[in-house]
Protein backbone atom coordinates (compact mmCIF):
# COMPACT_ATOMS: atom_id res chain seq x y z
CA UNK A 1 0.00 0.00 0.00
CA UNK A 2 1.36 3.38 -1.03
CA UNK A 3 1.44 6.32 1.35
CA UNK A 4 0.14 9.64 0.07
CA UNK A 5 0.64 12.78 2.16
CA UNK A 6 -1.76 15.69 1.65
CA UNK A 7 -0.31 19.01 2.86
CA UNK A 8 -3.16 21.05 4.34
CA UNK A 9 -3.49 24.46 5.98
CA UNK A 10 -6.09 24.28 8.71
CA UNK A 11 -6.66 28.04 8.52
CA UNK A 12 -7.08 28.18 4.73
CA UNK A 13 -8.34 24.72 3.93
CA UNK A 14 -7.83 23.62 0.33
CA UNK A 15 -10.84 21.85 -1.17
CA UNK A 16 -8.68 21.04 -4.18
CA UNK A 17 -6.06 19.17 -2.15
CA UNK A 18 -8.77 17.29 -0.26
CA UNK A 19 -10.66 16.16 -3.34
CA UNK A 20 -7.65 15.16 -5.44
CA UNK A 21 -6.05 13.35 -2.50
CA UNK A 22 -9.12 11.28 -1.73
CA UNK A 23 -9.83 10.54 -5.39
CA UNK A 24 -6.27 9.32 -6.00
CA UNK A 25 -6.02 7.37 -2.73
CA UNK A 26 -9.29 5.61 -3.52
CA UNK A 27 -8.25 4.63 -7.04
CA UNK A 28 -4.75 3.59 -5.94
CA UNK A 29 -5.95 1.79 -2.78
CA UNK A 30 -3.41 3.94 -0.95
CA UNK A 31 -3.14 5.17 2.63
CA UNK A 32 -3.79 8.90 2.87
CA UNK A 33 -2.16 11.03 5.56
CA UNK A 34 -3.52 14.50 6.18
CA UNK A 35 -0.56 16.64 7.23
CA UNK A 36 -1.74 19.71 9.13
CA UNK A 37 1.22 21.99 9.75
CA UNK A 38 -0.08 23.85 12.82
CA UNK A 39 2.90 26.20 12.76
CA UNK A 40 2.89 28.17 16.03
CA UNK A 41 4.37 31.20 14.25
CA UNK A 42 1.50 31.32 11.72
CA UNK A 43 -1.90 32.88 12.38
CA UNK A 44 -4.78 34.06 10.22
CA UNK A 45 -4.08 37.58 11.46
CA UNK A 46 -1.04 39.86 11.47
CA UNK A 47 0.10 39.80 15.08
CA UNK A 48 2.66 42.55 14.54
CA UNK A 49 0.04 44.92 13.13
CA UNK A 50 -2.35 44.18 16.02
CA UNK A 51 0.31 44.86 18.63
CA UNK A 52 1.38 48.01 16.81
CA UNK A 53 -2.22 49.20 16.84
CA UNK A 54 -2.41 48.60 20.59
CA UNK A 55 -4.85 45.67 20.47
CA UNK A 56 -5.41 44.27 23.96
CA UNK A 57 -4.30 40.78 24.97
CA UNK A 58 -7.86 39.56 25.51
CA UNK A 59 -8.75 40.30 21.88
CA UNK A 60 -5.58 38.58 20.65
CA UNK A 61 -6.42 35.51 22.76
CA UNK A 62 -9.88 35.42 21.19
CA UNK A 63 -8.35 35.51 17.71
CA UNK A 64 -5.93 32.73 18.65
CA UNK A 65 -8.80 30.62 19.98
CA UNK A 66 -10.74 31.19 16.75
CA UNK A 67 -7.71 29.96 14.80
CA UNK A 68 -7.51 26.89 17.03
CA UNK A 69 -11.16 26.11 16.34
CA UNK A 70 -10.61 26.52 12.58
CA UNK A 71 -7.73 24.04 12.69
CA UNK A 72 -9.75 21.53 14.67
CA UNK A 73 -12.66 21.85 12.25
CA UNK A 74 -10.35 21.36 9.26
CA UNK A 75 -8.90 18.16 10.69
CA UNK A 76 -12.43 16.93 11.40
CA UNK A 77 -13.48 17.75 7.86
CA UNK A 78 -10.57 15.75 6.45
CA UNK A 79 -11.39 12.78 8.68
CA UNK A 80 -15.07 12.81 7.76
CA UNK A 81 -14.26 12.94 4.04
CA UNK A 82 -11.87 9.98 4.32
CA UNK A 83 -14.43 7.95 6.25
CA UNK A 84 -17.14 8.74 3.70
CA UNK A 85 -14.80 7.61 0.90
CA UNK A 86 -13.92 4.40 2.75
CA UNK A 87 -10.14 4.87 2.49
CA UNK A 88 -7.35 4.16 4.97
CA UNK A 89 -6.16 7.40 6.53
CA UNK A 90 -4.26 9.06 9.36
CA UNK A 91 -3.79 12.63 10.56
CA UNK A 92 -0.50 14.27 11.51
CA UNK A 93 -0.66 17.50 13.51
CA UNK A 94 2.79 19.11 13.44
CA UNK A 95 3.81 22.19 15.43
CA UNK A 96 6.97 22.70 13.41
CA UNK A 97 7.52 25.41 10.80
CA UNK A 98 5.23 24.57 7.87
CA UNK A 99 7.94 24.07 5.26
CA UNK A 100 10.11 21.93 7.53
CA UNK A 101 7.09 19.83 8.43
CA UNK A 102 6.22 19.18 4.78
CA UNK A 103 9.82 18.34 3.87
CA UNK A 104 10.11 15.90 6.76
CA UNK A 105 6.87 14.18 5.75
CA UNK A 106 8.17 13.86 2.18
CA UNK A 107 11.00 11.62 3.37
CA UNK A 108 8.46 9.02 4.48
CA UNK A 109 5.85 9.38 1.73
CA UNK A 110 5.54 8.00 -1.78
CA UNK A 111 3.70 11.07 -3.07
CA UNK A 112 2.96 14.56 -1.74
CA UNK A 113 -0.16 16.47 -2.81
CA UNK A 114 -0.40 20.23 -2.28
CA UNK A 115 -2.39 23.19 -3.59
CA UNK A 116 -0.53 25.44 -6.05
CA UNK A 117 -1.59 28.50 -4.02
CA UNK A 118 -0.50 27.17 -0.63
CA UNK A 119 1.43 29.79 1.34
CA UNK A 120 1.14 29.15 5.11
CA UNK A 121 1.13 32.89 5.65
CA UNK A 122 -1.89 35.10 6.32
CA UNK A 123 -1.43 36.95 3.01
CA UNK A 124 -2.31 35.21 -0.25
CA UNK A 125 -0.03 34.92 -3.27
CA UNK A 126 -0.21 33.86 -6.90
CA UNK A 127 1.54 30.65 -8.05
CA UNK A 128 4.28 29.77 -7.71
CA UNK A 129 4.23 30.85 -4.07
CA UNK A 130 7.38 31.06 -1.96
CA UNK A 131 6.23 27.98 -0.03
CA UNK A 132 5.79 25.91 -3.21
CA UNK A 133 9.14 27.05 -4.64
CA UNK A 134 11.00 26.11 -1.46
CA UNK A 135 9.12 22.83 -1.13
CA UNK A 136 9.90 21.73 -4.68
CA UNK A 137 13.57 22.60 -4.31
CA UNK A 138 14.20 20.20 -1.40
CA UNK A 139 11.30 17.73 -1.41
CA UNK A 140 12.29 14.06 -1.06
CA UNK A 141 9.48 12.42 -3.06
CA UNK A 142 7.37 13.20 -6.14
CA UNK A 143 4.79 15.97 -5.75
CA UNK A 144 1.39 16.52 -7.33
CA UNK A 145 0.68 20.26 -7.47
CA UNK A 146 -3.08 20.68 -7.84
CA UNK A 147 -4.89 23.78 -9.11
CA UNK A 148 -6.70 25.89 -6.56
CA UNK A 149 -9.93 26.19 -8.52
CA UNK A 150 -12.83 24.33 -7.00
CA UNK A 151 -14.54 22.46 -9.82
CA UNK A 152 -17.97 20.86 -9.71
CA UNK A 153 -18.13 17.49 -7.91
CA UNK A 154 -18.75 15.72 -11.24
CA UNK A 155 -15.49 17.05 -12.68
CA UNK A 156 -13.24 17.30 -9.63
CA UNK A 157 -10.48 14.73 -9.69
CA UNK A 158 -11.71 13.23 -12.96
CA UNK A 159 -8.33 12.71 -14.63
CA UNK A 160 -8.85 12.01 -18.31
CA UNK A 161 -5.62 12.81 -20.13
CA UNK A 162 -1.84 12.72 -19.46
CA UNK A 163 0.95 14.78 -21.06
CA UNK A 164 4.52 13.56 -20.43
CA UNK A 165 7.10 16.29 -20.96
CA UNK A 166 10.32 14.89 -22.45
CA UNK A 167 13.45 16.87 -23.31
CA UNK A 168 16.04 14.11 -23.72
CA UNK A 169 17.47 14.67 -20.23
CA UNK A 170 17.60 11.89 -17.58
CA UNK A 171 15.45 13.99 -15.24
CA UNK A 172 12.48 13.96 -17.61
CA UNK A 173 12.72 10.16 -17.99
CA UNK A 174 12.98 9.80 -14.22
CA UNK A 175 9.75 11.78 -13.75
CA UNK A 176 7.97 9.54 -16.27
CA UNK A 177 9.26 6.46 -14.43
CA UNK A 178 8.03 7.71 -11.06
CA UNK A 179 4.65 8.60 -12.51
CA UNK A 180 4.39 5.11 -14.00
CA UNK A 181 5.36 3.42 -10.74
CA UNK A 182 3.15 5.50 -8.44
CA UNK A 183 0.00 5.87 -10.55
CA UNK A 184 -0.39 2.62 -12.47
CA UNK A 185 -4.17 3.01 -12.68
CA UNK A 186 -3.60 5.96 -15.04
CA UNK A 187 -1.54 3.96 -17.56
CA UNK A 188 -4.57 3.29 -19.75
CA UNK A 189 -5.52 6.97 -20.03
CA UNK A 190 -4.85 8.82 -23.30
CA UNK A 191 -1.17 9.78 -23.09
CA UNK A 192 0.93 12.20 -25.14
CA UNK A 193 4.71 12.46 -25.03
CA UNK A 194 5.39 16.16 -25.68
CA UNK A 195 8.86 17.31 -26.70
CA UNK A 196 10.02 20.78 -27.76
CA UNK A 197 13.45 21.32 -29.28
CA UNK A 198 14.82 24.84 -30.01
CA UNK A 199 17.15 23.37 -32.63
CA UNK A 200 14.55 21.67 -34.76
CA UNK A 201 11.69 19.23 -34.93
CA UNK A 202 13.81 16.45 -33.40
CA UNK A 203 13.00 13.86 -30.73
CA UNK A 204 16.12 13.31 -28.61
CA UNK A 205 17.26 9.67 -28.31
CA UNK A 206 14.27 8.71 -30.39
CA UNK A 207 14.74 4.94 -30.41
CA UNK A 208 15.50 4.68 -26.68
CA UNK A 209 12.59 6.78 -25.46
CA UNK A 210 10.12 5.12 -27.82
CA UNK A 211 11.32 1.70 -26.70
CA UNK A 212 10.83 2.69 -23.05
CA UNK A 213 7.44 4.34 -23.56
CA UNK A 214 6.17 1.35 -25.53
CA UNK A 215 6.70 -0.93 -22.52
CA UNK A 216 4.63 1.22 -20.17
CA UNK A 217 2.28 3.30 -22.33
CA UNK A 218 1.70 1.24 -25.49
CA UNK A 219 -1.01 3.59 -26.78
CA UNK A 220 0.96 6.80 -26.23
CA UNK A 221 1.26 9.28 -29.09
CA UNK A 222 4.09 11.75 -29.74
CA UNK A 223 4.01 15.49 -30.32
CA UNK A 224 7.36 17.01 -31.30
CA UNK A 225 7.61 20.77 -31.77
CA UNK A 226 10.27 23.30 -32.69
CA UNK A 227 10.76 26.48 -30.68
CA UNK A 228 11.26 27.69 -27.14
CA UNK A 229 9.93 25.09 -24.67
CA UNK A 230 8.42 27.64 -22.25
CA UNK A 231 6.37 29.22 -25.05
CA UNK A 232 5.43 26.14 -27.07
CA UNK A 233 4.44 23.95 -24.12
CA UNK A 234 2.17 26.63 -22.64
CA UNK A 235 0.61 27.26 -26.07
CA UNK A 236 0.00 23.54 -26.58
CA UNK A 237 -1.45 23.01 -23.11
CA UNK A 238 -3.88 25.92 -23.44
CA UNK A 239 -5.65 23.81 -26.05
CA UNK A 240 -6.01 20.77 -23.80
CA UNK A 241 -9.14 19.68 -21.99
CA UNK A 242 -9.83 19.89 -18.27
CA UNK A 243 -8.68 16.81 -16.41
CA UNK A 244 -5.21 16.80 -18.00
CA UNK A 245 -2.16 16.08 -15.81
CA UNK A 246 1.33 17.25 -16.84
CA UNK A 247 4.33 15.10 -15.85
CA UNK A 248 7.74 16.78 -15.66
CA UNK A 249 11.09 16.65 -13.91
CA UNK A 250 14.09 18.90 -13.32
CA UNK A 251 12.82 21.40 -10.80
CA UNK A 252 16.05 21.51 -8.80
CA UNK A 253 18.33 24.28 -10.05
CA UNK A 254 20.93 26.53 -8.48
CA UNK A 255 19.80 29.89 -7.14
CA UNK A 256 21.92 31.85 -9.64
CA UNK A 257 20.47 29.85 -12.52
CA UNK A 258 16.91 30.67 -11.38
CA UNK A 259 17.72 34.38 -11.57
CA UNK A 260 18.20 34.13 -15.31
CA UNK A 261 15.67 31.47 -16.27
CA UNK A 262 12.59 30.24 -14.47
CA UNK A 263 11.87 26.58 -13.89
CA UNK A 264 9.46 25.03 -16.35
CA UNK A 265 7.24 24.19 -13.37
CA UNK A 266 7.13 27.89 -12.43
CA UNK A 267 6.11 28.85 -15.96
CA UNK A 268 3.35 26.23 -16.03
CA UNK A 269 1.97 27.28 -12.63
CA UNK A 270 1.92 30.93 -13.72
CA UNK A 271 0.09 30.29 -16.97
CA UNK A 272 -1.98 27.12 -16.57
CA UNK A 273 -4.38 25.47 -14.12
CA UNK A 274 -3.58 21.79 -14.69
CA UNK A 275 -2.29 19.39 -12.04
CA UNK A 276 1.50 18.99 -12.26
CA UNK A 277 3.23 15.72 -11.33
CA UNK A 278 6.82 16.74 -10.54
CA UNK A 279 9.70 14.42 -9.71
CA UNK A 280 13.42 15.15 -9.86
CA UNK A 281 16.34 12.83 -9.24
CA UNK A 282 18.91 14.14 -6.79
Amino acid sequence: MQKIAAILDGLRFSESTLHYSIWIAKHQHAHLTGVFADDLTYNSFNLYQLLKAGTDQATIRQLEEADHEKREAAAGRFEAACQAAGIAYSIHRNKNVSLLSALEESIYADLLIVDAQETFVHDGATPPTRFIRDLLTDVQCPVLIVPAQVLTPAVFGDIRNIVLLYDGEPSSVYAIKMYNYLLPSWQTLPTTVLSVNPEGNILENKHLIKDFIRRHFPKAVYKVMEGEPEEEIVSYMLGQQEGTVIVLGAYRRGAISRWFRESMADVLMQNLSFPLFIAHNK
